[in-house]
């Protein structure tokens, strides 16, 4: 995921963390040895984001959580973090691409399947299609056949939230199978781009916002 900053953020240094920064007080991850306090992400997590500018498209600021993943303290805080964010989930959805990452590790975490929500042309069989904007241009999310069933609690989870149009499209998915979206689940909210606004109502968890 990607976002349009309002100002240009420095591209060295850690982001700060915002003030409704949360995971919650209490890790219910499977695979938790211990609980991991707010401090934790802002100082273990929060320091290795870094900014690209003009990426994928010039004018735009790409939040890049490669070095999240890569560093083992900072993935497992984020997962065990992320996991605790929300009631067990039948199901965790992750989006394209980070998604993946994520939402594999959470599902692991709590015992859940995990569902891929895809770009056009990576599924061989399509159960829907959504079509959303971006900050820089449009494009559609498929969901799997068969992926999901009526009545499954689902977790959504990204690496940022910036829009919302992504994390939008990708419950449209999940409810119009007949699934229940329980939550969204991100690491990096951009606060000034509103996604809360298009996603009102629904039970959104940042871990850090810029």
């Amino acid at each position: 995921m990607s976002a349009r900053s309002p100002a240009v953020a420095p591209t060295t240094g850690p982001w700060r963390s915002g003030p409704r920064l949360r995971p919650a007080a209490r890790c219910r991850s499977v695979s938790c040895s211990g609980c991991h306090a707010v401090g934790d992400v802002a100082t273990s997590v929060a320091p290795l984001i870094r900014d690209v500018p003009d990426f994928p498209h010039v004018g735009v600021q790409f939040k890049d959580l490669t070095p999240v993943f890569a560093d083992p303290t900072a993935f497992r805080v984020t997962v065990d973090a992320l996991a605790a964010t929300a009631a067990p989930p039948d199901v965790v959805v992750g989006v394209e691409a980070r998604g993946f990452l994520l939402g594999a590790a959470v599902a692991y975490a709590r015992g859940a399947g995990v569902v891929g929500v895809r770009k056009p042309g990576k599924l061989p069989v399509v159960a829907d299609r959504e079509a959303y904007v971006l900050e820089y241009g449009s494009t559609v999310l498929e969901l799997p056949d068969g992926a999901l069933r009526p009545g499954q609690q689902v977790l959504v989870i990204d690496d940022v939230l910036a829009t919302g149009g992504t994390v939008a499209a990708t419950c449209a998915l999940v409810e119009r199978a007949g699934a229940t979206v329980g939550g969204i689940a991100v690491v990096l909210e951009i606060t000034a781009l509103g996604a809360r606004g298009r996603l009102a109502g629904r039970d959104v968890r940042a871990l850090l916002q810029a």
